[in-house]
């Protein structure tokens, strides 16, 4: 597959094929696409039509049963935030932002000055210090896609990241996940169920079916 400086990442005759106590599960079926880099797009379908299962596949949690995808970029680390933020709750704001790079050999000074920059960008300067039970479900959730962009990732991946929020809260990250875009210029792709919402965010929208087994 040769590289594109337009293309971040390309999707070719992707399978995923499991079982379950209901028998074989054909989670994905011969999907192909390719993302522009630096593009928001969004991916909408019925429950059961493998979308987080797409996300976990290219995040490298789930192995593909059949065909490939790429990142077309010097690396392939990728930020992934779920509906629930999953924060350690005995870890400080800045401490939880901090943990992906807290294991590679970089000075805890400048690990800090990146994650207070990230903080900062989410909208939740003077809350360095604040444990996850002092938090809003949109504040953690605005630590949680903080802790996504510690490693610079080529491409972010959005499981429903709004789906556990109130209707007001959700429109508000959704703003403010476009003014993150906007700043970081990440390709994102993100799983929501409102098509509202995948209208408002991004520039492409991909729509599943049901799985056909």
């Amino acid at each position: 597959m040769t590289s594109s400086p337009d293309i971040a990442l390309s999707v070719e005759g992707l399978e995923v094929i499991f079982s379950d106590a209901s028998g074989v599960v054909h989670a994905l079926s011969d999907l192909s696409f390719s993302l522009a880099s630096n593009s928001f797009a969004t991916l909408i379908g019925p429950s059961g039509s493998g979308k987080s299962t797409l996300l976990r596949v290219l995040a490298g949690l789930v192995p593909p049963t059949k065909g490939q995808f790429h990142f077309y970029n010097h690396h392939d680390k990728v930020g992934l935030v779920f509906q629930k933020p999953n924060l350690m709750p005995w870890r400080r704001v800045i401490d939880n932002v901090s943990l992906p790079l807290e294991l590679n050999d970089i000075p805890r000074e400048n690990i800090e000055n990146q994650a207070h920059e990230l903080i900062k960008l989410v909208g939740l300067e003077g809350f360095e210090n604040a444990y996850p039970r002092d938090l809003s479900g949109g504040m953690a959730q605005r630590v949680a896609i903080a802790r996504s962009l510690m490693q610079d990732p080529v491409i972010l991946l959005l499981d429903e990241p709004f789906g556990s929020l109130d209707a007001l809260t959700r429109e508000v990250m959704g703003d403010e996940l476009l003014h993150i875009w906007q700043a970081k210029r990440k390709t994102v792709l993100m799983v929501t169920h409102s098509i509202s919402e995948a209208i408002y965010l991004s520039d492409k929208v991909f729509v599943l079916s049901h799985r056909p087994g």
